[in-house]
């Protein structure tokens, strides 16, 4: 019987006996085998779906802690001279975007790649944690928004 991991811990200061690096594809889930990065097995059997950031950490059955690392992966950065209006752009196609300062990472897309090109953007490929913003609706990501009403079927637009 492995042990399950049924309860996550936000941001966790505690040591950790053990780590597990996942993508961001990857730390959105509720159930599934996983395996430590020092090969331990352990099933993950959350409650609800979760979007699992770097620096939580799972806690076992048999009471050790798991950490989550960002694993490093395919990203685009993206600089150049008006950086708030190249967030709008991404954030307007529902692209994770991971905000900093100076730059802006995503996921390597070319669509989006081709579209911010078009928009003077300086973009470097690069292998590296994604860890992008978490959503004004809660935290981490959830596979749909809504809109307060779920019993509509009708189409709509949104303004962004």
């Amino acid at each position: 019987m492995l042990p399950l991991a049924q309860t996550l811990h936000r941001q966790s200061q505690a040591d950790h006996a053990d780590t597990i690096t996942l993508t961001y594809d990857a730390r959105f889930l509720r159930r599934k085998r996983l395996e430590t990065d020092g090969g331990s097995p352990f099933v993950i059997d959350l409650e609800k779906t979760e979007s699992l950031e770097q620096g939580d950490a799972l806690k076992l059955s048999d009471g050790r802690l798991v950490g989550i690392v960002a694993a490093p992966e395919a990203v685009l950065v993206i600089t150049g001279k008006n950086l708030q209006r190249l967030a709008w752009h991404i954030g307007n196609r529902h692209t994770p975007c991971q905000i900093e300062e100076t730059r802006l990472v995503i996921q390597n897309d070319p669509v989006i790649k081709h579209m911010l090109q078009h928009l003077d953007a300086v973009i470097v490929e690069a292998t590296e944690p994604f860890t992008p913003e978490g959503g004004a609706y809660g935290h981490g990501r959830t596979h749909s928004h809504a809109h307060g009403n779920s019993a509509h079927d009708h189409t709509h637009t949104h303004a962004h």
